[in-house]
């Protein structure tokens, strides 16, 4: 064989195989809003074409709405308002997955939390529904009567069966402080399942990220402490939750209650400015920034160690003094 031939063949077969690979077509950027769970929603993504990208947001957003039937307090036939019906009557109710697994992941906030996050604490959220639109401050009477039918310890669960049993009468869950987070974990799923690897979801201030954007290390995340100070970061494949009383709160005789309810006491936050969580799960960090803000710096540098790969920046203002403790610097 000659030397032309030798240094031909190798170069002839490698052109062969590159024609015939797919080629593999340029990911585009694609931006999908819609409003959803009292929230807007943005979704991000990158994907090969429109068509994918169409199908890819409307089956995340399908899952959401899904999710909202599932879950939301505010719609009388929901699956969660229908078991809270129930609750008192001594009867383990069969219950969805979803409902299932986003009760299980509160509980465990709650215990390893020593219950400053509470999914039970339904008849004291709706009492301050109620008082905010009136504009009135509830009497201790009610705020009693309310606490006295919360306590996550009074949720009993059964893996087995996928069964609740809400063991006092007039309990009510409200799981809002953990399933836009839950929402937003299972849009990416859907995304995920059409082979789209860098994603974003904003949940109304509840974000999933899996993989950095193409030709990036990271996806830009501005996180605020409420005030003057913005912090830029690039993440990929973590999640995020920011809770603050920034837009969400009550105010009566010239004292702002923020929306965020210390289950032990029956009333809105005073001194809580602005609550960050970044986790490797989103239900979970939803979860923490409610339950840190509730709990403050010093007891959630204690409960933190309890949740690997988590990291806080909190904030907390009494008068003219400002507390602040962070770890994403």
């Amino acid at each position: 064989m000659t030397s032309f031939s030798k240094l031909f063949l190798p170069l002839f077969f490698a052109c062969l195989i590159t024609s015939l690979s797919p080629l593999r077509a340029q990911e585009q950027r694609y931006t999908f809003e819609k409003g959803l769970m009292g929230s807007p929603f943005k979704l991000v993504f990158y994907t090969s074409n429109d068509s994918i990208a169409k199908l890819a947001a409307d089956r995340a957003f399908k899952r959401v709405e899904e999710l909202n039937e599932i879950m939301s307090d505010y719609r009388d036939g929901s699956e969660i308002n229908r078991l809270s019906a129930t609750s008192g009557s001594g009867k383990w109710v069969p219950v969805s997955k979803d409902l299932f697994d986003i009760l299980a992941v509160s509980q465990d906030v709650s215990s390893k939390t020593g219950g400053v996050f509470d999914a039970t604490l339904g008849p004291v959220v709706q009492m301050w529904r109620h008082a905010t639109r009136k504009g009135i401050f509830p009497p201790e009477e009610e705020i009693r009567d309310a606490l006295a039918r919360t306590g996550y310890s009074k949720l009993k669960m059964d893996k087995k069966t996928r069964s609740i049993m809400l063991t006092q009468k007039g309990m009510r869950l409200d799981i809002g402080g953990l399933g836009k987070g839950y929402a937003a974990e299972e849009a990416i799923k859907e995304l995920k399942k059409l082979g789209i690897t860098s994603a974003m979801m904003d949940a109304g201030g509840k974000i999933v990220l899996t993989n950095p954007p193409p030709g990036t290390k990271g996806w830009n995340i501005n996180v605020s402490n409420g005030s003057d100070s913005l912090k830029a970061m690039q993440l990929s494949n973590v999640a995020l939750a920011t809770s603050g009383p920034t837009y969400r709160y009550m105010e009566y005789k010239g004292v702002r209650y923020s929306h965020i309810v210390d289950p032990k006491t029956g009333i809105g936050l005073l001194f809580h400015v602005r609550t960050t969580v970044i986790s490797p799960d989103g239900t979970v960090a939803d979860a923490l920034a409610t339950a840190f803000s509730v709990a403050g710096i010093q007891k959630s540098k204690k409960y933190l160690k309890r949740f690997k790969g988590s990291k806080v920046w909190l904030v907390e203002k009494q008068g003219d003094r400002i507390a602040e403790w962070n770890m994403l610097e």
